[in-house]
């Protein structure tokens, strides 16, 4: 892509250097539009608009004014029932997670087509229709992180055919709908012998457009390069001090990224375009796809998820059975409210075997196969218990709870560090419920002389507890019998809204005083904490005191399970800053949650300094440099964010960041040193503009540990992969320090086959290049997704560090057509009074020799639809669609969506209609008119010829 091409990157003091341009900008830039609001804007205004057609068609008031100051808190206010316990969280990551994918375009400045540079229009086209079919098709397997990745690849392209081609200056005034339609053919794009711009006439760029091409209505877009002598003679530059073709004739450049680029004072009017030209786009998944997948894509109906791991071997069968109670439980308490799980996840594992990972919404699917489980086998102890969590990670969204059942240890113990990738990555939360039983498939196992302690092998159990602290989740060890009694943590975190105050791990163990801050917003705060025979004692803001050896008192009630203790806390009137201290002869854990509407997502990001981003890493941040957190405060637009800091995971070290804001509820926080040891994020700041006092201070904490690599690796950019084909992906080792041999390792998560060298040597400060290759098999159904993670280790030491790769399986597009319509009649019978009578649309509608229609529906009007299938003499089937609506009503489109998602709309409207019948037999072709709309194509003007006809004839 060409955007603006940043040299210089935030000071950890807040500055910025001016950036070089190549696109829309891609962050910030002073009263100019960015690829991240522009994106922002367009779904934040289509999120509202399928709410209020919701809740129409459902009967409720929906009062929020659309336009482009909209903010996250006030459409998940107007689209949520219960306002007050509904979190911005889940909606404000799944638009973050766009436009990061968004911004990851700039890093690929290679390929024009993916900027609409270089007169590259018609490929632009083939890259946002594959792209868009990539979307559909994840969300028909419900993949929505695979969605929003290939969503904002597609969003980036299409907004810069507005900001990079003439299209704003031919004097058009509505997005460029052939983009996102792959059957229609764009023709006007000027030729490799048409000269297209002249030299700019001093500083003044704004007419260095040939005339020709308005006259002609030609496309063309700018060309970029950083080498002389890349652009054809005659053509236009894009332009910009890093565009070397702009300083050669003709000179100057046509872009419109910000307001300062060559063609500045069209910048609004780009980005205006582009707003809607992105709405339109996501206006077509959702007529393909429905309301409710479309805000589940958004992120809008996200509440919690349900998600366990399950050992089916033989001596699980009560442990299968409390599973099975936990989950009906919460299901059937809360079907009908607003805590209900909004996806149920279920992995089983055995040895060999593990999975399938079944995925649903529906409640009582999720009861069947649960119900379906049934404990055997396993003769010895190891089962396959990381391969079953690996699926479940990758299957669940991110920030979820995932809870593994088991009495055994892991066999595939090579996991791990995938699985400590995937948990950082995803800031997923794993529990374990460890249940400690004698049964004669451990005497099996075990040898003779360890056959009197047929307990989880300590090893087995402290990787559990290691996994469990790296993910902020629990390390829980009852017996069977006291199992019932700890999934009541399992109740807890099915509640909607959930956030963390704070975690601490202690290993080793020491004596400790922790204060922690609970906020007027919080609701139902539980403190965990797991040990062995911790001493502790708890005391509120005013000083008043209670043990952990007191059950019931004035601070909470306290229940105790295995090594296990829950605190509900009595938080009537008591907010302020809290403190526990704790003495415990072996290690223990402190976490404290709550519910409340706002928390914060992060990411860590880098300067792609040549093209003017921050994009989010998919790795572990480099120690001992400076780094940089992107980071959103969700719900929460009456708060001050004073402090961000990285806080040691099991210890009391910490680095402060200095903060920047970006508006709204979006911040950068430079740190000048990226710690060695593993961390959390750590954010204070003060409510509702309070005063600096304890009733204004609140405090979050991330749940899962982070940690830093002095090894980077990096790899190429991709997103799809064919049946059957390998896929070549190139990655860079690159050592900060250490010289020597690293193993590499690669991994996917749908066991398909991959090969990669097994170490690479590099030089201290030197870079070292491999090739990774992934095979899916030829049966593997289109939209599969997969996670390849690339893996580099220091065999002389524990540093490691990842890349990792969102990738969908994409069987090849064959059909690109959207159904068309061929109108039969219109009958209409419409006096002054609207209500005493109606009037009818007869249409036929086919997908030629496509993948048939699946679905039609109304989109517009209020009348009713019918349709019957026939048969036509060519052998296509066609679908007849008969609407019947008062005449009050007079406008209808109807929505016919293929196999494939293509979608085609059909709008006729009878407003200016004088006659009483009018009766028409059209056969209608897709037309430029008609494709402004989406494809069908509507009658008015066949309608208004024929009153005229009418008239003059009278």
């Amino acid at each position: 892509m060409m955007l603006l091409i940043v040299v210089a990157v935030f000071l950890i003091k807040g500055a910025f250097q001016p950036p070089w341009a190549t696109a829309f900008k891609p962050l910030f830039s002073q009263g100019s539009l960015t690829h991240r609001q522009i994106t922002e804007m367009a779904i934040l205004r289509k999120t509202a608009e399928v709410c209020r057609d919701v809740a129409i068609a459902e009967g409720q008031d929906f009062n929020l004014t659309i336009d482009n100051t909209l903010t996250v808190f006030a459409v998940q206010k107007a689209c949520s029932k219960l306002h007050f316990l509904q979190s911005t969280h889940g909606f404000q990551s799944a638009i973050a997670s766009v436009y990061y994918s968004n911004a990851a375009v700039d890093v690929d400045h290679i390929r024009p087509e993916r900027h609409c540079d270089a007169e590259k229009i018609r490929e632009a086209q083939q890259l946002i229709t594959d792209g868009l079919k990539s979307v559909k098709t994840n969300i028909d397997k419900e993949s929505y992180v695979f969605a929003r990745n290939s969503l904002g690849k597609i969003c980036h392209t299409l907004q810069d055919f507005y900001s990079h081609s003439n299209w704003v200056e031919l004097d058009k005034r509505v997005p460029f709908s052939k983009l996102i339609n792959r059957d229609e053919i764009i023709d006007n794009i000027a030729d490799a012998n048409t000269k297209t711009c002249r030299n700019c006439n001093g500083d003044n760029c704004n007419d260095n457009i040939l005339p020709e091409l308005k006259e002609k209505n030609l496309l063309t877009s700018g060309y970029f390069g950083v080498f002389p002598s890349s652009k054809p003679n005659g053509k236009c530059s894009h332009g910009g001090k890093n565009d070397v073709t702009s300083f050669e004739e003709p000179t100057g450049g046509i872009n419109k990224d910000e307001i300062t680029s060559s063609h500045g004072i069209y910048h609004k009017r780009a980005a205006d375009l582009a707003i809607s030209a992105t709405m339109e786009l996501l206006e077509d998944i959702r007529l393909a796809k429905g309301n409710q997948a479309f805000l589940q894509l958004v992120g809008m109906n996200k509440t919690s998820v349900l998600a366990f791991v399950i050992d089916t071997t033989g001596s699980m069968s009560d442990d299968i059975e409390e599973a099975k109670r936990v989950s009906f439980n919460i299901i059937d308490s809360r079907i009908e409210s607003a805590e209900k799980p909004s996806e149920y996840i279920l992995v089983p594992f055995n040895d060999p075997d593990f999975g399938p990972l079944i995925k649903t919404r529906n409640a009582e699917h999720f009861k069947e196969k649960i119900n379906l489980l049934k404990a055997n086998g396993g003769d010895d102890e190891p089962e396959m218990c990381l391969s079953g969590l690996q699926l479940a990670l990758g299957g669940a969204p991110p920030y979820s709870d995932i809870y593994v059942f088991t009495d055994a240890g892991a066999k595939d113990l090579e996991l791990e560090s995938t699985i400590r990738a995937r948990i950082e990555n995803t800031k997923s939360r794993v529990n374990f419920m460890l249940t400690k039983a004698f049964s004669f498939r451990k005497r099996r196992y075990v040898s003779r002389s360890q056959r009197s302690s047929t307990r989880m092998s300590r090893s087995g159990m402290q990787l559990y507890r290691d996994l469990a602290d790296v993910s902020g989740g629990q390390a829980i060890e009852v017996t069977k019998s006291t199992l019932s009694q700890a999934t009541t943590v399992i109740t807890d975190s099915s509640a909607s809204a959930l956030v963390t105050v704070l975690q601490v791990v202690r290993n080793p163990a020491k004596a400790e005083k922790f204060s922690f801050v609970l906020d007027s917003s919080l609701s139902s705060v539980t403190m965990y904490i797991t040990g062995v025979s911790p001493v502790f004692t708890l005391y509120n803001p005013t000083g008043v005191s209670q043990s952990g050896s007191v059950k019931d008192g004035p601070l909470g009630s306290i229940q105790t399970v295995g090594n296990l203790w829950r605190i509900q806390l009595n938080l009537k009137n008591q907010n302020g800053v809290w403190s526990i201290s704790i003495n415990s002869a072996s290690p223990y854990t402190i976490k404290i949650r709550g519910q409340s509407s706002f928390d914060f997502i992060f990411n860590f990001v880098e300067s792609e300094g040549l093209h003017g981003d921050f994009v989010p890493k998919d790795n572990r941040p480099i120690s001992g440099g400076n780094g940089t957190l992107f980071l959103s405060v969700t719900g929460g637009e009456f708060i001050t964010v004073t402090d961000v800091l990285l806080v040691e995971a099991s210890g009391s070290n910490t680095v402060n960041g200095t903060i920047q804001s970006l508006g709204g509820s979006d911040y950068l926080i430079h740190l000048q040193r990226i710690p060695e040891w593993p961390f959390v994020v750590q954010l204070k700041g003060l409510l509702n503009g309070l005063t600096r006092s304890s009733l204004g201070q609140f405090q979050r904490q991330s749940s899962t540990q982070q940690r830093a690599s002095s090894i980077k690796i990096t790899a190429d950019s991709q997103s799809t992969l064919k049946p059957g084909i390998p896929l070549n992906v190139n990655f860079t080792v690159t050592s900060k320090q250490t010289k020597g041999s690293y193993i590499i390792r690669a991994r996917n998560d749908r066991g398909f086959n991959v090969s990669v060298p097994s170490s690479l040597s590099v030089k201290a400060g030197g870079s070292t290049q491999g090739t990774a290759t992934l095979t899916p098999p030829s049966n593997t159904e289109s939209g599969t997704d997969v996670t390849l993670t690339i893996e580099a280790e220091d065999p002389g030491s524990t540093d490691l560090n990842y890349v990792k790769l969102q990738l969908t399986v994409m069987a090849e597009i064959t059909d690109v057509s959207k159904p068309v319509c061929e109108k039969v009649s219109i009958k209409a019978d419409c006096p002054v009074v609207c209500s005493n009578a109606s009037w009818e649309l007869s249409a036929n509608l086919n997908d030629g020799n496509g993948t048939g229609i699946a679905k039609v529906f109304i989109n517009i009007g209020n009348g009713s639809l019918s349709t019957s299938q026939l048969m036509s003499e060519d052998g296509t089937n066609v679908t007849v669609a008969f609407y019947n609506a008062s005449c009050c009503s007079p406008e209808v489109q109807v929505v016919a969506v293929d196999g494939v998602g293509n979608v085609g709309k059909c709008f006729t409207s009878i407003k200016k209609i004088s006659v009483n019948t009018i009766t028409t037999n059209t056969t209608v072709k897709p037309s430029v008119a008609a494709t402004s709309s989406g494809g069908f194509v509507s009658f008015s003007k066949y309608i208004f010829l024929f009153i005229l006809v009418v008239f003059f004839m009278w």
